[in-house]
């Protein structure tokens, strides 16, 4: 997380750093861990989300959301039915197949993810894209040959600078 947050901020984004395990006291996340702290931490995500907006230093109509394996399903999840998030980069997730149900809208979202990846298959990423194309969202997809879960060394680099263009393009202030 390091990397992108240090790039983004270096371009003048405002960048928060959201610790989602810290409010269930947890440390890994295996499935049941998962089901059972999911809407805890999407009320954290939702929580996070209205302390930003209030910052001196944000405008509350251009945020957005990046979020790493199941930080991504967060992300996702939040932008699904909270209408102030505005773009999401997600790397190596997914959107949950639940949130479908309770989708409202769902803003552009940039798509990341490694083709070998072990830990979240690289099919979560192509069901991510048919449901952006069957509700004429737009996204930008890029899935990284022979990568797995977590980008090293010049994948970490391309995926930084695809989430800054994809950031700006969609957080311009030229768009409001």
């Amino acid at each position: 997380m390091d990397k992108p947050a240090a790039l983004l901020a270096e371009q003048g984004f405002a960048v928060y750093v959201l610790h989602y395990f810290d409010r269930t006291d947890t440390q890994f996340a295996d499935k049941p861990t998962v089901l059972r702290n999911f809407p805890i931490w999407m009320k954290t995500l939702w929580d996070a989300v209205s302390f930003v907006e209030k910052q001196s230093v944000v405008d509350r109509e251009r945020i957005a959301l990046l979020g790493f394996s199941l930080g991504a399903y967060l992300a996702l999840a939040n932008a699904s039915i909270d209408g102030r998030v505005r773009a999401v980069v997600e790397f190596f997730g997914g959107l949950p197949r639940e949130m479908k149900l309770f989708m409202r809208r769902l803003c552009p979202v940039l798509n990341l993810h490694g083709e070998a990846d072990p830990i979240i298959p690289v099919s979560e990423a192509y069901n991510l894209q048919r449901l952006l194309e069957q509700k004429g969202i737009p996204y930008e997809i890029k899935i990284y040959p022979g990568a797995g879960h977590g980008f090293e060394n010049e994948v970490w680099r391309d995926a930084g600078v695809r989430a800054l263009k994809f950031l700006q393009k969609y957080l311009a202030t030229s768009q409001e």
